[in-house]
């Protein structure tokens, strides 16, 4: 898929097939003023959850408003088997964001902010809403950017007993660590189900944090001879276990 694509609320059956869109608002402004698009330009619409339709420019009207026509029929997208979501560390400043970028990118399928006891980065009250938002702002972005029609959850920011009880309930749970004896490349993964997998923060997990992810099933892998930032170990890690998993097949 190389047409850009654009975000839409709904596709809904009555605009398809061989109907028109109009794309108008902040993505109509993106397609027309940022991308110029031109009439007989091809793109995709999707709703970021796995529907998707293709159509062709028929218009490019003012500076916000494309008229998108000879739409096909909504397609969806099945989500990815096994299910990937990364547990990331807030990292400080804006690393946080650079991680969403680059996950999206490779193809993680959730992201859960966590609120590690090492970070220095803590979400509280309106800074951490507003902190959240731009991280689900970005993995829409990236989303787009990558050309793909679904888009990673990013969940609500969790604590360490919340990241247990969901590393309890996952078919394949690890936390990155240079304590761990097993590389995450020769690591025995499912076919399908769910892969749960912690990034700790630049600090390191605690002892206390080992302790009771182990507890809720979660051993301590390591992904290669170096030590990664918090910022792109989890974008590595996704990328391993994507090639393992038979996912980029």
């Amino acid at each position: 898929m190389t047409a850009p694509v654009f975000v839409v609320d709904s596709l809904r059956p009555a605009d398809l097939p061989g109907g028109e869109y109009v794309l108008d608002g902040p993505e109509g402004r993106h397609a027309v003023s940022v991308k110029r698009l031109r009439p007989g330009e091809d793109v995709v619409l999707t709703d970021g959850r796995g529907r998707w339709a293709e159509g062709v420019v028929r218009a490019a009207e003012g500076k916000d408003r494309l008229v998108v026509a000879e739409l096909t029929d909504v397609r969806e997208e099945p989500p990815g088997r096994p299910r990937i979501t990364v547990v990331q560390a807030l990292p400080k400043g804006d690393r946080g964001e650079l991680a969403v970028e680059t996950m999206t990118e490779v193809g993680v399928d959730a992201i859960v902010p966590w609120a590690a006891a090492r970070c220095i980065t803590q979400w509280k009250g309106e800074r951490g809403l507003k902190a959240l938002a731009k991280w689900r702002a970005t993995a829409r972005e990236a989303g787009k950017q990558s050309r793909r029609v679904r888009f990673p959850e990013v969940a609500d920011a969790a604590t360490t007993r919340q990241v247990a009880a969901l590393l309890a309930g996952a078919d394949f749970a690890a936390v990155l660590h240079e304590s761990g004896e097993i590389p995450l490349a020769t690591a025995e993964l499912p076919a399908s189900g769910e892969i749960v997998l912690v990034v700790g923060p630049e600090g390191g997990v605690s002892p206390e944090e080992l302790e009771a992810f182990a507890r809720a099933g979660a051993r301590p892998y390591r992904l290669g001879p170096s030590v990664l930032r918090t910022s792109t170990a989890g974008t590595a890690a996704t990328a391993v276990l994507l090639a393992r998993t038979g996912r980029w097949s």
